[in-house]
């Protein structure tokens, strides 16, 4: 028998599509109904009804994952391990009750459905969130499948036209195999961190949590942690020159960059300091071709938005989606740098010469036959990131999301550029027998690095022409004397490539990862600095469990899930074997469980010191704290020294306060960063009458791009 008809949705038995995000459903009923689409609302949540040649449709939204796994509740409360879990309705988790509308309206819609078209974002998750919806409430595991890489409206009528009959179980299966492992992983070793030091508190709470690629990415934050700490500063000396070339001066460095004997250092510097001249002894040029850099995938758009904006990961992948969504890039979590023929590469160019800012740029590349350079690198549901011929409106964008589309516009056109002509000059100089040398390099032709500005960035040393035998007056000879310095730390661009070097999380998981890694409180700063408490649990898990932390393990199942995509293996199998690896790695838990919670509470309590130490007090010398208020809950800087000391600054009331050991360069006193969700972060300092705040305030805007 037919289902019966809701009355809510138009009559007659229709084709319901289900797709992803409200975004995708406009465009895709946009894309595909003949005339408009009519818009239906219930619930404040909205839903397509049109007519397509004789059938009729009905096009519905889900908001990402409207399904998600939880634990089956029992009497006996929080325990580890636990796999007894279920599928369940998002909204029946705190903070997701948003999804409960499209939920119902989904529920009702497939009421009127006699088939049903799976429109989510092609790839593992959006097949994991169509797969649950048509399986809890279309009540069927299969169903046609759209595939599409852009919402434009030649890709979707074309996806449509050239539908797939059957869902890819290959993507649906791979998605539920890490939904399931990363469950596991985080629910049983959150509980047994977070129950192991609850043991030895009195009174108190606190939530701890690792996961399957959560620990191995802070334990591999860590290790760089340590190498810095550990780092033991050696003294070096450099000398250099400065000569004078006609009109020009050139700084030039004794041949050897660093000298570890001061006894030496001192020796070439005497001798040079007797020298009247500088004589060139040596010039060597060499010209050399500059390809440009491949198309984005993920990893590199998020390094770059990075490095150019001080984007967060999880910032530009925001940003990117919602342009994704407006239809003028493409689908923004790739890992591919090719950019096949398919998508019309002239096409989009042409489309692009209409936007002012690239006319120019388009009118040169369409003077010649068109070919991109690509990487390496290969995706096989999406090419690499590029706009596409539905060019955007500048005036319907903000400012941040201006500066991703630029940034992906200019990097595809560059790709269809010509190399960069590069000329390296080395000089020699002679210095009393001492070998001096100086490096010149400048940009010939500049090819693809036009396409590119701002974002190219060279160095370009431009040195006067010099010839064998020319003598150059010398102005000054200095001994430096320097230290090394310790390795750097990751930033926040850097972190997501080494965790693709890895193979760490995926394109699309990475930047959640570092993200509930600052949310836990394990990390700080945009140069990445692991926290006392991020320290203590990555310690006492390689101490006590390391396999938790294992990057070899992680790297394992990661595997294993793309031979479940390549349906090479099953995903039970691969979940019964995760299972019984995590039963292993609880069970040494448990017998240490004592010892653990003890080093898990030391740690947090250090870790809540190092969060209300501030600086130095102005007046007293002695600590500033963040104190709060037992009389009016209010919270604000004070002395550690009260009473004796009674200096004190206002703070904030929102947010959460994170000291930056920083002064203030006008007053010195102590910085700190405000920041809290649903807040843009920002810098300030803490007295409130340092003339720098107005000037912070103005800054908000540029800091808040901090995570």
């Amino acid at each position: 028998m037919p289902r019966k008809k809701s009355e809510k949705y138009q009559t007659g038995l229709c084709t319901v599509i289900i797709t992803e995000k409200p975004d995708a459903a406009t465009r895709i009923a946009q894309a595909l109904a003949e005339g408009m689409p009519m818009k239906k609302e219930k619930r404040g949540a909205y839903w397509y009804e049109f007519k397509r040649g004789k059938q009729n449709f009905v096009v519905v939204p889900a908001v990402g994952h409207i399904f998600s796994l939880d634990t089956i509740k029992d009497r006996s409360g929080w325990k580890y391990p636990a796999f007894d879990v279920e599928w369940s309705p998002s909204f029946n988790k705190k903070g997701s009750e948003f999804s409960k509308k499209y939920f119902y309206n989904i529920e009702e819609a497939v009421k009127c459905a006699k088939d049903f078209v799976i429109a989510t974002d092609y790839d593992t998750e959006g097949s994991v969130i169509g797969y649950n919806v048509l399986r809890f409430l279309c009540k069927t595991e299969d169903a046609k499948r759209m595939k599409f890489s852009t919402l434009t409206r030649d890709e979707l009528v074309k996806s449509f036209e050239n539908i797939s009959q059957h869902l890819d179980y290959g993507q649906v299966e791979s998605g539920l195999t890490r939904h399931y492992l990363d469950f596991f992983w985080g629910i049983n070793l959150t509980r047994a961190l977070t129950l192991a030091m609850k043991s030895q508190q009195q009174h108190g709470f606190a939530l701890l949590s690792t996961g399957r690629v959560q620990g191995p990415t802070l334990a591999m934050l860590f290790e760089k942690e340590t190498e810095i700490k550990s780092f033991k500063s050696k003294t070096y000396w450099q000398i250099q020159t400065l000569c004078k070339a006609d009109s020009s001066e050139i700084l030039a460095e004794y041949e050897k960059s660093r000298i570890w004997d001061e006894g030496e250092a001192k020796n070439i510097f005497e001798s040079s300091k007797q020298a009247e001249f500088a004589e060139v002894k040596d010039v060597k040029k060499r010209q050399y071709r500059q390809p440009p850099p491949p198309p984005f995938n993920t990893t590199e758009l998020q390094a770059e938005a990075y490095s150019q904006f001080k984007f967060s990961p999880t910032q530009t992948m925001q940003i990117a989606e919602s342009l994704y969504q407006a239809g003028i890039i493409s689908y923004p979590r790739s890992s591919s740098q090719k950019l096949p023929p398919e998508i019309g590469w002239e096409k989009i160019i042409k489309s692009l010469a209409r936007l002012k800012n690239y006319a120019q740029l388009c009118h040169e590349l369409l003077k010649s036959s068109l070919q991109p350079v690509e990487g390496s690198r290969t995706d096989p549901a999406h090419p690499a990131i590029y706009p596409t011929a539905e060019v955007a409106d500048s005036s319907r964008l903000t400012a941040q999301q201006k500066k991703i589309y630029d940034l992906v516009v200019r990097r595809f056109l560059a790709v269809f550029a010509d190399d960069a002509v590069r000329e390296s000059v080395n000089v020699s100089l002679d210095v009393n027998g001492n070998n001096f040398v100086v490096v010149g390099k400048s940009t010939v032709e500049a090819g693809w690095i036009d396409f590119y500005k701002p974002y190219a960035a060279f160095d370009e040393q431009l040195l006067p022409e010099l010839k064998i035998g020319q003598r150059l007056a010398i102005i000054k000879i200095e001994m430096l004397t320097k230290q090394t310095e310790p390795p750097a730390r990751y930033s926040q661009g850097s972190i997501v490539k080494e965790m693709e070097k890895r193979n760490l999380g995926t394109r699309a998981t990475r930047a959640e990862i570092l993200q509930t890694l600052y949310d836990r409180g394990y990390i700080i700063g945009k140069s990445i600095q692991v926290t006392k408490l991020g320290e203590t649990v990555t310690k006492v898990l390689k101490d006590f469990c390391p396999n938790i932390i294992s990057e070899e393990l992680t790297r394992h199942f990661e595997k294993e899930m793309e031979e479940v995509y390549e349906d090479k293996k099953k995903r039970e199998e691969v979940v019964e074997e995760a299972k019984k690896i995590l039963v292993e790695l609880l069970e040494d838990f448990k017998t240490n469980e004592e010892k653990i919670g003890k080093k898990l509470l030391n740690g947090l309590l250090e870790s809540r010191k190092d969060q209300y130490r501030l600086g130095k007090c102005p007046n007293c010398g002695g600590e500033l704290r963040v104190i709060k208020s037992a009389k009016s809950g209010k919270r604000f800087a004070g002395c550690g020294g009260y009473p004796k000391c009674r200096t004190a600054f206002p703070l904030p009331q929102f947010g959460f306060i994170t000291p930056l050991g920083k002064e203030c360069p006008v007053c010195s006193l102590p910085t700190v960063r405000i920041s809290g969700k649903g807040r843009r972060p920002f810098i300030m300092c803490i007295n409130h009458k340092c003339k720098t705040k107005e000037e912070w305030g103005s800054k908000k805007e540029k800091i808040g791009s901090e995570s």
